[in-house]
């Protein structure tokens, strides 16, 4: 660890640390600040034992099921995870820490998460909550934009949040709770979990299902005749109209799970979103 080092960020997701990676470089800040990030989606997948190698394989398992791995992306995905909590644990004791997160089911699991490698080390730890901030800061007139996850802000607003925005530092009651609450999440079974009045709420992976389907339904309706849509037309079209952040990919894995099931036809390959149609039966 450098000796110049004033502050560990962590975030959940590579676009939210590119845009402060940005937004620490103009300040001339990004030899001063560490900033660690997952590539992962905490509002998806089981996470029992999630700190120990057989629940990170757990996970994998189940991700591979979600993820169409085109790319071959899928083994540095899990080295990246892996790599991750290497690092928060290697966090030294007394150094400070930034968690950044939005109110989503997400980066608030993630939060959970952290603590929980971080559990019994002396750190001195502030949470910011980008959508609170963002609300605080920019929407002042008549116009008003809601944060759904940290990836949307761009550098110069996290510029500004980290600059005037409120971080709240975590008393050591703070973070009993929040493990009482990891715990919680780790002895529930289902993959999917959503933000609901502030809190983390786990529903069956199903539950978005009608959602896509009545989607489904809207693009027919606005076609001539029922026809196949793009696959991709309909995962962003449910995107455009969800509240939760949970990702594509698990969109799009949800409505291989509807084909599979008789509710689509299909016209294409499935190995990619983009290679194939759909319509309801």
């Amino acid at each position: 660890m450098e000796g110049a080092l004033k502050m560990i960020h962590i975030l959940f997701d590579q676009s939210s640390a590119g845009s402060l990676r940005v937004a620490f470089k103009e300040m001339g800040m990004d030899k001063e600040e560490q900033i660690i990030s997952f590539w992962n989606m905490f509002s998806i997948g089981p996470v029992q034992r999630l700190h120990e190698e057989a629940g990170q394989e757990a996970r994998f398992d189940w991700m591979k099921d979600v993820m169409n791995d085109e790319l071959g992306e899928f083994q540095e995905y899990t080295q990246h995870f892996q790599k991750t909590i290497y690092q928060i644990r290697s966090i030294p004791e007394g150094a400070a820490i930034t968690i950044w997160t939005a109110e989503n089911a997400h980066e608030q699991t993630g939060l959970r998460f952290i603590l929980d490698l971080l559990k019994g080390k002396n750190n001195d730890i502030t949470v910011i909550n980008t959508t609170k901030s963002y609300g605080e800061l920019f929407n002042t007139g008549r116009r008003q934009y809601t944060v759904l996850h940290s990836g949307e802000i761009n550098p110069d607003k996290l510029q500004i949040i980290y600059d005037q925005g409120e971080g709240r530092v975590l008393t050591d009651h703070d973070k009993e709770d929040y493990g009482n609450e990891w715990i919680f999440l780790t002895e529930n079974r289902e993959t999917l979990r959503i933000w609901r009045n502030g809190r983390i709420v786990s529903v069956p992976e199903d539950y978005y299902d009608p959602f896509i389907i009545q989607k489904a339904k809207n693009l027919h309706r606005r076609q001539e005749t029922k026809d196949f849509m793009k696959s991709a037309r309909l995962i962003g079209e449910v995107l455009g109209h969800l509240d939760q952040y949970v990702g594509d990919e698990f969109l799009e894995y949800r409505l291989r799970k509807l084909i599979e099931k008789g509710v689509f036809d299909v016209e294409g390959s499935l190995i990619a979103m983009r290679y194939y149609s759909v319509k309801l039966r």
